[in-house]
């Protein structure tokens, strides 16, 4: 027999055998002494040993324990953001062109307004204009504080 055929041969037994049932049950198969849990595991409780006080001890204060201690325990108070960065006057153009140009046609539309030529040509003009100077200022290369390592430069 050739490699070729043993592995057809291995090849159908496997599709004759695909609709056929398990030999074993796997109820059957015995859990590893690991995985064998009783069902109800005994509690222990530490009872904890009674201070012993030493002179020293007595003139100490008591530790101060806040009511809301308690119910802190585990939050997580984030610290307060870093302040947003000041933008130049041109960001700002920028921006309020690109939001300003349809906010426009928006509100003429659902206010019914008759819109002019030139009034819509500088809403989308403005959009546009926005846009550009948005992605033309973003620039694509590095930071200018990123110092004298680029990092890895693809």
């Amino acid at each position: 027999m050739t490699p070729q055929s043993d592995e057809d041969e291995v090849w159908r037994q496997i599709v004759a055998s695909f609709n056929d049932t398990a030999e074993r049950d796997s109820a059957d198969q015995p859990w590893p002494d690991s995985e064998n849990v009783p069902l109800e595991q005994p509690r222990r409780v530490i009872q904890p040993a009674e201070p012993v006080l030493r002179e020293s001890d007595a003139e100490r204060p008591e530790p101060h324990h806040d009511e809301h201690d308690e119910d802190d325990e585990g939050h997580y108070e984030p610290p307060p953001p870093p302040p947003l960065p000041k933008l130049d006057l041109t960001t700002k153009l920028a921006w309020t062109a690109l939001f300003g140009g349809p906010a426009y046609l928006l509100l003429a539309a659902m206010a019914d307004w008759r819109m002019e030529g030139w009034a819509l040509f500088t809403a989308v003009a403005a959009f546009i204009g926005g846009f550009v100077a948005l992605v033309v200022r973003m620039g694509d290369g590095p930071p200018n504080d990123s110092g004298w390592d680029d990092g890895a430069v693809l």
